[in-house]
């Protein structure tokens, strides 16, 4: 009796989690069908106490969908019915964990006052809402159309999210920003306001080019202004990194980046536990009449010590010939020029050397012609995501390898025209993140474009779908396209330390097999990761394991 006992317990995790593709040292394994699949996974939140916390929505409509750890069977579907403020309905933002306590977030304009409100409500274990809300933000804007946007991030040790409100104010010439720190009680740890005027710069380009929290707790913001005066007929660049450090009561400190006849086009920022600050990014050059251009040149290193706010190295490095072929052709390569500007940040991964490794991905978001009237209004979105220039740093931000990971994917949907992508940016002012796709359009199919980044003992491993036409094409002229989503099998890049890459297919492609998602995980550790897969009707999480 004590036999047949443990011969169940033994069994059991191979019966529960059945369906499994390997690709090269990359397993995924899957846990039951999720019967209720209406509602389509959006996001996965976190792991705790047994239970797996996603975010789901369906018809404009949000959900908090819980499973069980071990089979990863559906526990729970809970819709996210937000309280009402003075009678206005409170409109969903976001769902964050602050040391395993979830918090959905939700905004509502106040047209009397004029203030843009934002609220935190914690969900229970059992993923229901709780009845305590708290105020977190109360920013005084101008009116329903100069509202702003909030954005959020998490820090790297889980206990802190950062949390961003900005707007721009035409009629006043203002640009506004807001960031306030929380901690797990959702109490301010830090916060900060500024007000940027731009009256007597009617060229001025402002861009907040990334924010972040650190391993310390400290906050920093990088401001990229660019304005060109006529009269001198010169360019000028503003790069500045803002600091609020926890040692020094988060008082703001300024950092100066400079440099002459070139142009920040964008900037990923990482704060390392070391105590340094590394900022990556691609930059274009200048005209001889001082006019900057927007042609992608190279790309920029940049290492500030934390400590004493001095900026150690800064860097710039050409595309070399090579990558410039395999992005723009070999014709256009041979007459020097630059590579246009599609490329976003996409990832900047810490390497064991302390070197950098920058993943940029080409984005294109095309909008078709809009039908029907006013909110009943309907818009197609065509989803390009194509190739990905992988670059190598070293400790000194010069240039180690550069590859490109080819690929062409793309995803065709319709939404309702009103509010499409929400605020990311207005005429000269743009707040950036890298690659940002709304929440408003996942679970419509971006989820299933672009690659999931695996760096591990060294080695860099970039996983993604692709056509099965594709099997063993590594040259980006023979790369078809990825267009019926539902039919694409997983592939994965690998890259050794000189920047020679090995493509891995699957072995053995089965039919009606599940779609992996690579924007919608959960990274555990290196090498354990929480995925969704799926294929028209039938959806499943399951665990991503590397080396195994």
């Amino acid at each position: 009796m004590i036999k047949q006992f443990i011969l169940v317990i033994l069994v059991l995790p191979f019966l529960t989690i059945k369906a499994q593709t390997k690709v090269g040292h990359i397993t995924l394994q899957y846990g039951e069908e999720i019967i209720e699949d209406d509602e389509k996974i959006v996001r996965i939140s976190t792991e705790f106490n047994g239970k797996i916390y996603t975010l789901a929505s369906r018809k404009n409509k949000y959900y908090i969908k819980v499973f069980e750890s071990t089979e990863m069977s559906l526990v729970s579907t809970n819709e996210i019915e937000l309280p009402d403020m003075k009678g206005k309905d409170l409109e969903f933002e976001d769902l964050a964990v602050i040391a395993d306590r979830i918090y959905v977030f939700g905004s509502v304009y106040d047209r009397k006052e004029k203030i843009s409100n934002l609220f935190g409500v914690e969900v229970a274990l059992d993923g229901k809402l709780s009845n305590n809300v708290v105020k977190l933000f109360s920013t005084k804007v101008t009116k329903r159309r100069e509202q702003g946007a909030f954005y959020f991030k998490d820090s790297p040790t889980g206990d802190r999210l950062l949390i961003m409100h900005a707007t721009q104010f035409n009629k006043e010439d203002v640009i506004q920003y807001e960031v306030k720190l929380l901690d797990p009680n959702l109490d301010t740890a830090m916060e900060y306001i500024e007000k940027v005027p731009y009256e007597d710069r009617r060229g001025l380009e402002f861009t907040i080019a990334d924010f972040d929290v650190s391993f310390d707790d400290d906050v920093f913001i990088v401001i990229n202004e660019s304005f060109r005066d006529r009269k001198s007929m010169t360019n000028n660049e503003k790069f500045q990194v803002l600091c609020f450090k926890s040692s020094n009561n988060y008082e703001k400190e300024v950092i100066d980046i400079k440099f002459t006849d070139k142009e920040i086009i964008n900037c990923e920022m990482l704060a390392t536990g070391s105590g340094k600050l590394h900022l990556a990014g691609f930059y274009s050059g200048v005209r001889k009449n001082g006019k900057a251009k927007k042609d992608l040149r190279g790309v920029y290193s940049s290492v500030i010590d934390v400590n004493t706010n001095e900026v150690e190295q800064l860097k710039f490095n050409e595309f070399d010939y090579d990558t410039k072929v395999k992005l723009i052709g070999e014709r256009r390569a041979k007459k020097g020029k630059d590579v246009k500007p599609y490329y976003l940040t996409h990832s900047l991964i810490e390497k064991e050397d302390g070197g950098l490794i920058l993943l940029s991905e080409y984005q294109l978001v095309v909008e078709g012609g809009t039908s029907g009237i006013g909110p009943l209004a309907f818009t197609p979105i065509t989803y390009i995501n194509n190739e990905i220039i992988v670059t190598s740093l070293g400790v000194d931000g010069s240039v180690e390898w550069s590859n490109v990971i080819p690929k062409k994917q793309r995803a065709s949907f319709t939404v309702l025209s009103l509010g499409l992508f929400g605020f990311s940016g207005n005429g000269n002012f743009t707040v950036s993140g890298g690659i940002m796709v709304p929440l408003s359009v996942m679970g419509k199919g971006p989820e299933y474009l672009s690659a999931m980044p695996i760096y591990e003992n060294g080695q860099l491993t970039v996983i993604f779908n692709d056509n099965k036409k594709n099997y063993g094409v590594t040259d980006i002229e023979d790369i078809k396209w990825l267009g019926n989503y539902n039919k694409a099998v997983p592939v994965a890049v690998m890259f050794d330390d000189k920047g020679n890459m090995t493509r891995l297919d699957q072995e053995k492609v089965e039919k009606y097999q599940l779609v992996l998602r690579p924007r919608v995980y959960h990274r555990k550790t290196d090498k354990d990761y929480i995925i969704y897969s799926s294929r028209k009707s039938e959806d499943k999480i399951g665990r991503m394991t590397i080396g195994r």
